[in-house]
């Protein structure tokens, strides 16, 4: 989210005449744009806030944004504390203090090959250990027009993946008064003939639905790649964190996924040493893992975010230690598990969407969301080739064309 409202931010400020500068001491403008979801990057936003407040004494003419979930509810109380900035303004808002100028009129005339699209702001889960829904809101989704007008002038300007983004995708549509759904919005970005793949995060459990799932295996240009966050592979860990759902249930979900869309890639987040986790829960977890074969698992140490319920009514009772040892526990068997899976692309011909190139060499990603590098005279960028696959790791495949 915060990536795709940065993006948005930069293409309307190069529509007002700016142009980005590579270092805040040269910048007339900073916008700083904010994630606070641990204490750990709140602490680094005021640290650098406390940086720019020099920049400002010694250049007044400087200005300062912010925005993202350091915006708060009481912005009074934010610009006493830290004069030095000119402006506050919330998560996913254009700023009136430019120029209202619509979202769709202030897209970059050359997009990325891939490009995030929010469709929806905000929370209404409220997990225990989550600071969103407090900072960003409850959920806020996107009018489908509007979202279709944005994604078919980025296909005229060039774009050929987009990336619907949302706190909790699947909520999509709820509160609109014609209700379409994710699966709708999916259908109609499916029509959109210069937009080669479609890739959506991220989701929830509780609320994935069969009709989105049916429309994932259906939908040519809709990636079969879904992002499913279980957190927790114990159903006392999982009460504690509010999510909603069994293992059981989230099992046979997986299951379903599997029998409705074939050679699907899933991902998972997973958080360790929440409080009260006991070594048999987490051991409920490493199992979990086992079972299911995640192609990866975004992995997090638990910390406590003040004004979390969490952070209140829970002890966070795990040693640092203890909380690291699981962590790497959950990375050594991961990487063993993504080290078999990717193994099995050895010698295939996959293709990929090339987005760029590092090193001389270009990279892309598959379907399934595989980082492929080949090397390779020319331009490639935008383009989606086949590659065969010489040789696999755990966190990326190097290819060659074919």
């Amino acid at each position: 989210m915060n990536k795709a409202e940065s993006e948005r931010l930069g293409s309307l400020l190069e529509q007002r005449g700016y142009r980005a500068v590579s270092t805040a001491e040269t910048a007339d403008l900073v916008i700083l744009n904010t994630c606070v979801i641990r204490e750990s990057a709140e602490n680094k936003v005021v640290n650098k806030l406390h940086v720019l407040r020099r920049l400002k004494k010694m250049r007044p003419g400087m200005q300062i944004a912010v925005t993202g979930c350091f915006v708060d509810v009481d912005e009074a109380g934010l610009k006493r504390k830290y004069p030095q900035v000119d402006y506050f303004f919330k998560a996913g808002d254009l700023p009136g203090w430019i120029e209202n100028i619509s979202p769709v009129e202030t897209l970059a005339q050359h997009p990325p090959v891939s490009v995030y699209v929010p469709i929806i702001q905000g929370c209404d889960n409220f997990c225990s250990y989550c600071i969103v829904p407090y900072r960003r809101g409850r959920e806020h989704s996107r009018p489908m027009d509007e979202i279709l007008r944005e994604i078919r002038l980025l296909a005229s300007r060039g774009a050929k993946e987009i990336i619907l983004v949302g706190q909790n995708v699947d909520s999509y549509g709820k509160d609109l008064p014609e209700k379409p759904d994710l699966a709708d919005l999916l259908t109609e970005v499916n029509r959109i003939d210069d937009i080669l793949r479609i890739r959506f995060l991220t989701s929830h459990p509780k609320d994935m639905s069969q009709k989105l799932i049916e429309q994932i295996a259906g939908l040519n240009r809709v990636c079969a790649h879904i992002n499913l966050p279980v957190q927790s592979g114990d159903n006392e860990i999982l009460g504690l964190m509010k999510r909603g759902y069994t293992i059981e249930q989230y099992r046979a979900l997986v299951a379903r996924i599997r029998r409705s869309v074939p050679g699907v890639a899933l991902t998972t987040d997973v958080i360790v040493g929440f409080p009260t986790e006991t070594e048999e829960q987490f051991q409920s977890t490493v199992a979990l893992l086992r079972a299911v074969r995640f192609d990866a698992v975004h992995v997090a140490c638990y910390s406590p975010r003040s004004g979390t319920y969490a952070a209140e009514h829970l002890p966070d009772d795990i040693p640092a230690e203890e909380k690291s040892r699981r962590l790497k526990t959950v990375e050594i068997l991961q990487e063993e598990i993504a080290t078999d899976i990717n193994a099995k692309l050895s010698g295939l011909k996959l293709a990929i969407l090339v987005d760029g190139s590092t090193k001389s060499k270009w990279h892309g990603r598959t379907r399934s969301d595989k980082l492929v590098f080949f090397s390779a005279p020319g331009d490639y960028t935008g383009r989606e080739l086949e590659v065969r696959i010489d040789r696999t790791g755990p966190w990326s495949l190097q290819g060659s064309i074919t």
